[in-house]
């Protein structure tokens, strides 16, 4: 009876003691998941910290590699080394491009009496045609001569006075394997007077040129001569360069004789950029010149070509200019919207001798110049194809003139006026523009100006067509 009731407790303890340890089992397993899901966690967010830095360290190495590519990019343009122009099956085939301009202008004043009082102006300086005309056309050829040479020539056609003109516009020769970032370029450009002037017109923002470009350059400044450039093996764009130039034609106008020219200009240029959606190059040059009976319009719009009057001028001119430009395009993309704003500041000082000549009479006065001038300007992409811009220009003068001799007949005040170089007016345009791009190769542009660069305001409007034909390269930054 003990015994049976011995063994009917021990039953019952041991029934009761095995929930108990199942309950404990139980926990310790619970407690070792969430012991081994804390690891777990712990591990993929170390390995998502880690994901992370790299892919952080990825995106930067990509930004630093897209500005870098940028900034090489930039260098290339700027040096106009267009090596890759050629290539493939063409690469013994010259690149042909032809571009024609043309467009329809009205102007409330009578295009041909236009001038700039207090200035001299020549070369193509002055107002496109009224009406109907095909305003230029340009011819190009180029192409890689070997690895050592680089060649282009541009054929143009334009409207100057009512007529049609045909000359050889550039005819150059670039060397593309010279050592230490150094460049040579030789025969007939385009100068690196400013920054506008360097470049052909069909790439211009608006349809005429600034009246700083018409005033000290004649429009464009181009001549026969040597530059010798040098780009600084740096991040930041550096390129200090040298022209020498014949000096034959506005401004300069000299005879061409010396050996290393007439005419010489001097430029420096720097650019960068400001993170991935900026971008700046600011540039200066110094244009010296000593002109030799330079033929230009005097006061009344009349130019070298007028029978009854000319106007010349012998001495030293020194030409000073300073640009910026700056642009913006969101991450580098210029697709879809972009802006630039840019602008040019003028500085001439002038000595020497003007002479008037009025048929066989004439008169000669000793002169001292000084000339300003500026323009501004903003392009804005809105849409793709799409884009406003607006120009302000600026000009003024402080010109000094005393009479050597006269036997015009007239006294030396009212022959001194007719010079045009004595004028208190201050010449200025606004003026506004759209224009739509289908393509790369096609542009429409609209154009109003309101012009009182002279005393009687002028009521511009230009409807420009630019269309361009085969193989055409990348335009300068």
């Amino acid at each position: 009876m003990k015994n049976a009731l011995l063994r009917a407790c021990l039953i019952v303890v041991v029934g009761l003691s095995l929930p108990l340890s199942v309950h404990a089992s139980q926990k310790d397993d619970i407690a070792e998941l969430k012991q081994t899901l804390e690891q777990i966690k712990h591990q993929y967010e170390s390995r998502i910290t880690d994901l992370e830095k790299r892919i952080q360290a990825a995106e930067e190495n990509a930004i630093n590699a897209e500005t870098k590519a940028q900034t090489a990019e930039r260098k290339a343009a700027h040096a106009e080394k267009k090596v890759t122009v050629n290539r493939g099956d063409n690469a013994f085939n010259p690149a042909i491009s032809l571009i024609v301009q043309g467009s329809a202008s009205s102007y409330s004043q009578d295009p041909e009496a236009w001038y700039l009082p207090g200035f001299q102006t020549g070369g193509e300086a002055g107002l496109k045609s009224e009406g109907l005309s095909l305003t230029e056309t340009e011819l190009t050829a180029s192409a890689n001569v070997d690895n050592w040479f680089f060649a282009q020539a541009t054929i143009g056609m334009h409207e100057h006075h009512g007529s049609t003109e045909l000359d050889i516009e550039e005819a150059f020769v670039d060397t593309l394997s010279l050592p230490a970032g150094l460049g040579m370029r030789f025969g007939r450009f385009y100068t690196e007077t400013g920054y506008i002037n360097a470049s052909h017109s069909h790439a211009w923002d608006f349809a005429d040129a600034p009246l700083v470009s018409q005033a000290f350059l004649g429009k464009q400044y181009r001549d026969d001569g040597l530059r010798l450039s040098w780009i600084a093996p740096t991040d930041t764009f550096v390129e200090a360069g040298t022209e020498a130039l014949r000096g034959e034609r506005f401004p300069a106008s000299g005879n061409g004789s010396k050996f290393v020219g007439d005419a010489q200009n001097y430029f420096l240029r720097l650019g960068n950029d400001l993170g991935s959606s900026h971008s700046f190059r600011i540039g200066l040059s110094h244009l010296r010149t000593n002109p030799v009976n330079r033929a230009g319009g005097d006061a009344h719009g009349h130019d070298e070509h007028t029978e009854t009057q000319s106007l010349g001028f012998s001495g030293n001119s020194n030409l000073s200019i300073a640009d910026l430009i700056w642009k913006w395009a969101p991450e580098g993309d210029m697709t879809h919207r972009n802006l630039t704003l840019q602008g040019e500041y003028f500085h001439r000082d002038e000595d020497g001798s003007v002479t008037l000549t009025e048929g066989t009479e004439g008169a000669l006065f000793d002169y001292n110049g000084a000339q300003r001038g500026f323009y501004l300007q903003g392009v804005y992409q809105f849409i793709p194809s799409w884009r406003l811009g607006i120009r302000y220009d600026r000009l003024w003068s402080d010109n000094s003139l005393s009479v050597l001799s006269n036997t015009t007949g007239e006294n030396d005040n009212e022959v001194t006026a007719e010079t045009g170089l004595l004028s208190d007016y201050k010449p200025e345009r606004w003026t506004a523009m759209v224009d739509w791009s289908p393509s790369e190769f096609s542009r429409l542009r609209l154009q109003y100006a309101l012009d009182e660069s002279r005393p009687e305001k002028d009521n511009q409007v230009q409807l420009q067509y630019i269309m361009t034909l085969g193989a055409h390269g990348t335009h300068r930054y």
